[in-house]
């Protein structure tokens, strides 16, 4: 579907040249004189490559139509993540590469939206924060210091993240899936 430059936003799906791109970064420039420029800094959802392109106003680029269907995580394959479709039971793969950071957060039986081009699995959507519980964490030194002191944490994902000193194995912390940072600790490993 072809929509105007100036409609198209950041995670918007574009197709170029039969290759489909989310939209990471739109930046709008108004010279002096002539048309404005926009600017999109994309990811191509298929390999993970980082692209620009530059478009005067006015030009329209084919936006992807996209459907989503509510999938359940079962297991790990190799590289790929295999996922099950709620309605018809059927099991899709999406690849570690296709994933990104999102597969540190993916623990077995977590449902999630997945991203549907025609019969492909594009991508999936996370909640934006996700609980998860720390079973490794480097003992903190005690230090006569007032600045904040981050040590490096596991959880039950295997995901690695900087956490504050008073965080324990057993504790149940929030992360945020979209930059894998530390939230809060949601409740202690002591109950």
């Amino acid at each position: 579907m072809d929509t105007e430059i100036s409609s198209i936003k950041k995670n918007t799906k574009i197709l170029i040249d039969g290759a489909l791109f989310n939209v990471v970064d739109v930046e709008f420039t108004k010279p002096g004189k002539g048309r404005s420029v926009y600017r999109l800094r994309m990811e191509n959802m298929r390999d993970g490559g980082v692209t620009e392109r530059a478009y005067r106003s006015g030009e329209k680029l084919d936006t992807a139509q996209m459907n989503t269907e509510d999938e359940q995580y079962l297991y790990r394959e190799g590289e790929d993540y295999i996922f099950m479709n709620k309605k018809t039971y059927e099991q899709q793969p999406l690849s570690s590469k296709l994933l990104g950071i999102k597969a540190n957060f993916l623990k077995e039986g977590m449902e999630v939206v997945m991203l549907m081009m025609g019969d492909e699995a594009i991508d999936i959507q996370l909640p934006i924060t996700i609980d998860l519980k720390v079973i490794e964490t480097e003992t903190s030194m005690k230090s006569a210091t007032i600045t904040a002191q981050n040590k490096e944490s596991v959880v039950e994902t295997g995901f690695k993240l900087g956490t504050p000193a008073f965080i324990k194995v057993g504790d149940i912390i929030k992360i945020d899936t979209r930059t894998g940072n530390y939230v809060e600790r949601v409740s202690t490993g002591n109950k």
